[in-house]
């Protein structure tokens, strides 16, 4: 077996209309050049492109997918939301929810990238890999029940998790979300239950502004069971491996689950448009080292991840590539040409003894610790 790479080229052709930007702007400012959106294709295009380049992609296992059925989505979404949304998709585009534009066509494309972490998710549980990452365009980290949001036109993952619980009966997941943003859709589709423990990574009060809190931790037979880690911004490098280590870990094990999920946003990286962490290359890749060894530990290796942000078609690549490199045991020799200048550049000692100082807290107050 070997890592499984899932991947579809017409999830680059997902378009969240060219005219559209995330903050119009007005008469006296020239518009941006080139597609003018930050949920382009090309920082996906560019992951893929290095992963052949770099000669990784000889050692991956390439695979598609089908999309995923109606029936799959209204295990999570509501029809209300996905009449509305294949309608917008079948005229001209549009917009579902918020900060979500799309095409036309853009309801099947989403399907396909559904699609793909659903067959990922499989095909680990089911040991057909040894692991596995989807580039999968649009995102879903942030798309509700009842509507779209940030970008993400389908919970990628949730669909996926509960066609798995469909066809084996009852799975323990954990989802670690490391994108930037706050993983509030996967949130909301599982803060009342007890089989998934939601972990998110993300910038204090960065998008959607108003959540992410540390002591939002679920409610009924979910209270206990989503774990929020608000980082302030420009933490950097070590902000993530303490996170890791005092928060993240000690709720894994606590958990046992067995499965992990990654929501592998890449948008922490020091160059990205829509957040300011100061994270590189090498932040990827300590966190991929740490989460594979703990689904060693805790779930035979049952691991995987699905893409979500990451805004930067110069950096994303190199972030990626330090994830899939990770998970396929294999290094190339592919260097990061950034990460000189951008270890050079982190926050200063009393800054990440703050920072530490803050996790240690909340681990206390979560019991972890």
């Amino acid at each position: 077996m070997a890592t499984g790479l899932y991947f579809d080229e017409r999830c680059l052709w997902h378009t969240t209309g060219e005219h559209v930007l995330i903050a119009p702007v007005g008469g006296y400012l020239q518009p941006p050049s080139g597609a003018g959106h930050a949920e382009s294709p090309e920082t996906k295009r560019r992951l893929k492109n290095l992963i052949e380049v770099s000669g990784l992609g000889d050692h991956l296992d390439w695979r598609r997918a089908t999309p995923v059925t109606l029936t799959d989505m209204l295990r999570i979404h509501t029809p209300t939301y996905l009449d509305l949304f294949k309608q917008l998709s079948d005229a001209n585009g549009g917009n579902a929810g918020d900060y979500s534009p799309f095409g036309k066509g853009s309801f099947e494309i989403a399907a396909i990238s559904a699609g793909l972490v659903k067959q990922a998710v499989s095909d680990v549980f089911h040991r057909r890999v040894d692991n596995a990452y989807a580039i999968s365009r649009p995102p879903g980290h942030h798309c509700l029940p009842d509507g779209s949001m940030g970008f993400c036109l389908l919970a990628n993952i949730p669909i996926a998790l509960e066609a798995l619980r469909a066809e084996v009966g009852p799975v323990r997941v954990a989802v670690v979300d490391w994108d930037v943003h706050h993983g509030n859709g996967t949130e909301a589709c599982f803060y009342d239950r007890d089989d998934t423990l939601t972990i998110s990574l993300h910038q204090e009060n960065c998008f959607p502004t108003t959540q992410g809190a540390a002591a939002d931790r679920g409610t009924g037979a979910g209270l206990g069971y989503n774990l929020n880690v608000p980082l302030l911004p420009g933490g950097g490098h070590q902000a993530y491996l303490d996170a890791f280590d005092l928060l993240v870990a000690p709720a894994l094990c606590a958990f046992k689950p067995d499965l992990i999920v990654v929501a592998s946003g890449l948008d922490a990286n020091a160059f990205d448009p829509l957040a300011r962490m100061q994270a590189h290359s090498e932040t990827f890749r300590a966190l991929a080292q740490r989460i594979k060894a703990l689904a060693e530990d805790l779930c035979d290796g049952r691991l995987l991840a699905a893409h979500e942000g990451g805004y930067s078609e110069a950096y994303v690549p190199f972030c990626g590539l330090a994830v899939l490199e990770t998970f396929a045991g294999r290094r190339t020799d592919a260097d990061d040409p950034f990460l000189q200048i951008l270890t050079e550049q982190q926050p200063t000692a009393d800054f990440v003894a703050f920072q530490r100082q803050r996790l240690q807290q909340q681990a206390k107050d979560a019991g972890l610790a």
